[in-house]
């Protein structure tokens, strides 16, 4: 990432700088999924400051919590001209960076955390023990603290009583939002129309390091190709990457099993025992629990339109767009891919691309909803709810489906329709969200606002209709958020 401007963070660089203004020392927690730029964000904020940088080796079965212990030493040793030592206690490793860190402005970095801490369960307490009796005693030291994992950091952490109420600021970075996403696109260097832009996002998400794979020489198609159906394309392989090292071999088995099968569609908690084949329980709750805090998957409740009170009722959404595409499209076609059968193969005469490419967009539309609120002029404050909404069918009602519904509290409904289309967007979209709205059981008193939102043109028919309150051109909201 260093060889591209930073783009976007501001709120995060501006939590981070006032910990600098404190006149205590500061223990910051910052998680988020692998790629998604929080290392990035740390040499941004760092940059200036005298920083310690010690990362955990990745896991796999040759590498114990002696080689940890090992490799912060030798980490320690290249930063400070301290002397190299073996020790397998790593209170002794924290003591001797505190005689480096003791006194003026420091930045102390444990990168990956989880990694840091596998196999020694008295890891957290004596780091707890260093922060307590020598680290915070430097009013100007800073200690961050980073993991991928986030439920781990979750659970042992921020849930911790030996830490609660010594984490001064807590961070989870998300993607990227869609007008940030287009200033790293242009970065590196690629030309190619905002739909080819789109196109990308829709499978990439808003992961700075997946866009920043673009190959600006080559068209949307071909890198998509390059990056998605290539033997050893980094995303045909990332997925495996993502879900060994967050979550290890056997955790990470049941962790797919999951993901794959939500990929399917959004599904119930019983439909994902059904479906996976799992026994219900405490177990798969919090394997569940920990794919929607590490921000893989999105639980979307229903919620009373009458009251306004969300519902028991919930789906489970895959909200990443590289699992989901990963698990959709590349991985029933992974023995295709390795023999190089899609070189030649136009993207676009692939079964079902255009229907995959519009459920894709979808879900980057869904996770790009604050700009959608500011193009629609909704104040958040207003808001009761927004999320996809779903109607069960029952004796007295329709069953419906809406991409995506706000609420306000002044008893209006925004119901967006999300449609991709190779094609321009013909007139019979209208009668489509009509027969939506019509199924919808509306309160008394409540008006319904038809919106639009798209990649694709519209038929002047469309927009002599003037059915639509709002037609949201992605394209041009992309481009125009600067």
């Amino acid at each position: 990432m260093d060889n591209f401007d930073f783009i976007g963070r501001a709120r995060e660089l501006n939590y981070l700088s006032v910990a600098t203004q404190t006149k205590t020392a500061s223990l910051v927690v910052i998680k988020g999924r692998r790629r998604i730029g929080k290392s990035r964000l740390i040499d941004e904020f760092s940059k200036k400051i005298k920083t310690y940088r010690f990362n955990g080796l990745a896991p796999n079965t040759t590498i114990s919590a002696q080689l940890q212990r090992d490799h912060f030493a030798l980490q320690l040793s290249q930063q400070s001209g301290l002397p190299e030592i073996q020790t397998n206690d790593w209170s002794k490793l924290f003591i001797l960076l505190n005689e480096k860190t003791k006194t003026g402005r420091v930045i102390i970095i444990l990168d990956e955390i989880t990694w840091m801490a596998a196999d020694d369960p008295s890891f957290l307490s004596k780091l707890h023990d260093a922060w307590e009796n020598y680290f915070k005693k430097n009013p100007k030291i800073i200690l961050i603290i980073c993991g991928s994992v986030s439920a781990w950091i979750e659970k042992n952490l921020l849930s911790n009583t030996g830490y609660f109420g010594r984490v001064s600021l807590q961070l989870t970075l998300e993607e990227l939002p869609l007008h940030h996403c287009n200033q790293l696109i242009n970065e590196t260097g690629f030309i190619g129309s905002s739909e080819e832009k789109l196109m990308l996002l829709s499978i990439m998400g808003g992961v700075p390091w997946y866009i920043e794979q673009i190959n600006p020489t080559l068209s949307a198609i071909e890198n998509i190709k390059r990056l998605c159906f290539t033997k050893d394309g980094l995303l045909v392989n990332d997925f495996k990457r993502i879900f060994h090292d967050l979550f290890g071999d056997a955790r990470g088995q049941i962790q797919t099993k999951i993901v794959s099968f939500i990929a399917k569609g959004p599904a119930d908690y019983d439909q994902i025992v059904s479906g996976i084949n799992y026994a219900s329980g405490g177990s798969l709750s919090s394997y569940i629990d920990e794919l929607v805090i590490s921000g893989f998957i999105q639980r979307d409740y229903t919620w009373s339109l009458k009251t306004g009170k969300t519902s028991s009722l919930s789906k489970f959404r895959l909200k990443d767009n590289y699992l989901r595409f990963y698990l959709k499209y590349i991985a029933p076609r992974i023995d295709q891919v390795n023999k190089h059968q899609y070189l030649d193969v136009a993207l676009s005469s692939l079964p079902a691309w255009e229907c995959m490419m519009g459920l894709q967009l979808e879900n980057l539309v869904l996770n790009n909803r604050r700009l959608i609120l500011e193009e629609l002029h909704v104040d958040p404050n207003h808001i009761v709810n927004d999320n996809p909404y779903f109607q069960r069918k029952t004796a007295k009602q329709q069953g419906c489906q809406i991409d995506y519904l706000i609420q306000t509290k002044y008893k209006t409904l925004y119901v967006c329709e999300i449609k991709f289309s190779s094609n321009k967007i013909k007139k019979n979209i209208i009668n489509q969200v009509k027969e939506k709205i019509e199924r919808i059981k509306l309160p008394r008193g409540y008006s319904c606002i038809p919106v639009l939102i798209t990649a694709s043109d519209v038929t002047e028919e469309v927009l002599n209709d003037a059915y639509f309150s709002k037609i949201i051109n992605l394209p041009d909201l992309m481009e125009r958020k600067q």
